[in-house]
């Protein structure tokens, strides 16, 4: 199961007054099916198509703590 914090909520609206616009299904699919992945910390990282997501494993669920677009 997939779960956005408050702040990854936000992100998606934080972005847009930059003009970047990323749905959060560009985000899910990212964290689903990654081109690739690391660490940052104790926290893991997807990366596939542009987005960036840092997320935490919590048992079952996969805690979105924020993601960005990358070149």
């Amino acid at each position: 199961m997939l779960y956005f914090t408050k702040y990854a909520e936000n992100k998606f609206e934080i972005l847009n007054k930059h003009k970047v616009f990323l749905t959060r299904e560009q985000v899910e699919n990212t964290v689903n099916l990654p081109d690739k992945i690391g660490k940052r910390g104790k926290l893991q990282t997807a990366q596939k198509e542009g987005v960036k997501v840092i997320y935490k494993k919590d048992g079952d669920v996969l805690k979105i703590i924020t993601f960005f677009p990358v070149k």
